[in-house]
């Protein structure tokens, strides 16, 4: 029998509906799962039960009145960084100061107001920029498919949440690939929006919210809330009716490209090529057709991006007072430090050449209706890392795959394409025209379908035939 807490937002939902269980149940199956997880995986910030009972008990009486909202009883998290009232915001390190928040970020103020249960926060590294668990004020994040390994980040506890069982619905963030690399790391679905169509506070250049779950129709129920307009991002799209879940979608004649080299960064390794060739050619046995997509980053910009990111970081790290600064993670205080000096004119050259990555991307991918290629080229490192190189010299490359969609506005999702010969899992990116998000996840319906085959999610520890044993 299936435990409450693996089911799907969408099994849950039918599952209220039919009085087949309630919120207060599934919560309690989910708090256990956490009790079972959470010692080894560190993934939660503020995580309280009692909240989270408190708003099962009530969605139950929604459900019970017949005035369920549109995600009711539903449990989920929400990443460090987007703010939920009167929860501090560290932002991954222990150098900030712990002031509650005043008010739900956007996508928290959705999901609350969806009637969803919000069990916790997840962790993330220092301000965000590391591809990591690795933070100076959270635990040491790990990855459930393996706890010597990585989650991925920086929405690292979202990630380790997702394939730990911890609800079916999180919501990270993503400024160069920080939702879809956990998410292929671990197994899930993971969304980067275009730009502006999940309204988040603040906002910034690249900057996006989006859901990180176990299935693509999941997240489609998370994106037809989290879309919802608010004012405060100024730069969020115009309101547009889009039919989120309809996903249904024939791949046939569909023009697809197929990216196995970035054109700068870490090669792909070949376990990982392998499962992205074997996604394409399904498609194409599906109906499509398949064509090489040409490297179209370069090393000045990949090193452009890196000078404009460490000035910016500097800003930030070096106005603090050296006490404070010696709690900053060591790795992102030498990476931030090395902006201290830069030139005006270099990192306003850094930031053009972010602009001809947008240009390079919109290019190579316009021929295409979209375009496939690996996640990370390589599968999840060892857990006490910052980076597949740990090298603050060399911070970017292994988000050669991932950036450039930020930079472009385009949609992209992390969908799971299998598993490397260790049990690690390897991530199919599906990148859209600009502003196709139902395309997108259209796309990795298709290829769930294609794939056949369920994710073999991990066990809770204590189900596991080694602890059985010991």
């Amino acid at each position: 029998m299936t435990d409450l807490a693996d089911l799907s937002a969408t099994e849950l939902l039918a599952g209220y509906a039919a009085r087949r269980f309630s919120p207060v149940e599934v919560t309690e199956a989910v708090i256990a799962r956490i009790a079972a997880w959470e010692p080894r995986l560190k993934a939660l910030y503020a995580f309280e039960p009692d909240a989270a009972r408190a708003m099962a008990k009530a969605s139950e009486a929604r459900w019970l009145k017949g005035e369920a909202l549109a995600l009711d009883g539903v449990p989920g998290t929400i990443k460090e960084n987007i703010a939920t009232k009167g929860v501090p915001v560290p932002l991954g390190t222990a150098a900030r100061d712990l002031k509650p928040a005043a008010a739900d970020a956007p996508p928290a103020a959705r999901l609350r107001e969806a009637g969803c249960v919000i069990l916790a926060k997840t962790t993330m590294p220092d301000y965000g920029m590391l591809s990591s668990g690795l933070s100076s004020f959270h635990e040491l994040a790990c990855n459930p498919w393996d706890l010597s390994k990585n989650p991925g980040g920086s929405s690292a506890g979202a990630g380790a949440a997702g394939a730990a069982g911890y609800g079916p619905l999180h919501v990270g963030t993503d400024i160069g690939g920080s939702i879809r690399l956990p998410a292929g790391w671990c197994g899930l679905v993971g969304l980067k929006p275009s730009f502006g169509r999940v309204p988040i506070d603040p906002t910034y250049y690249g900057r996006v919210a989006g859901p990180m779950t176990r299935s693509v129709a999941d997240a489609a129920l998370m994106m037809r809330e989290l879309s919802r307009p608010d004012r405060r991002d100024g730069m969020s799209l115009p309101p547009q009716e889009i039919d989120w879940l309809s996903l249904e979608f024939d791949v046939k004649g569909l023009r697809l490209g197929l990216q196995l080299d970035a054109g700068i960064g870490l090669a792909v390794e070949p376990h990982t090529r392998t499962a992205i060739e074997a996604a394409a050619k399904a498609f194409a046995t599906a109906g499509a057709t398949i064509e090489p997509v040409a490297p179209f980053l370069t090393r000045e910009m990949l090193d452009g991006l890196d000078d404009f990111w460490r000035q910016r970081a500097w800003v930030d790290i070096g106005g603090l007072s050296d006490a404070r600064q010696g709690r900053v993670l060591p790795y992102i205080f030498a990476w931030a430090e090395g902006g201290r000096n830069l030139s005006g004119e270099r990192v306003y050259r850094g930031m053009s050449q972010m602009l001809a990555m947008r240009d390079a991307a919109l290019k190579a991918c316009a021929p295409f209706d979209f375009v496939l290629s690996p996640v990370s080229p390589v599968p999840a490192y060892a857990a006490e890392l910052a980076s597949p190189i740990h090298d603050p010299e060399r911070p970017f490359e292994h988000i050669a795959f991932t950036v450039s969609a930020n930079m472009s506005d385009q949609p992209a999702v992390s969908v799971h394409a299998g598993l490397t010969p260790e049990g690690l899992p390897i991530g199919l990116q599906i990148t859209g025209q600009r502003f196709d998000d139902l395309g997108v996840l259209r796309m990795a319906r298709a290829w769930e379908i294609l794939r056949g085959s369920e994710v073999p999610w991990p066990a809770p520890p204590q189900t596991r035939l080694s602890d059985r044993i010991s």
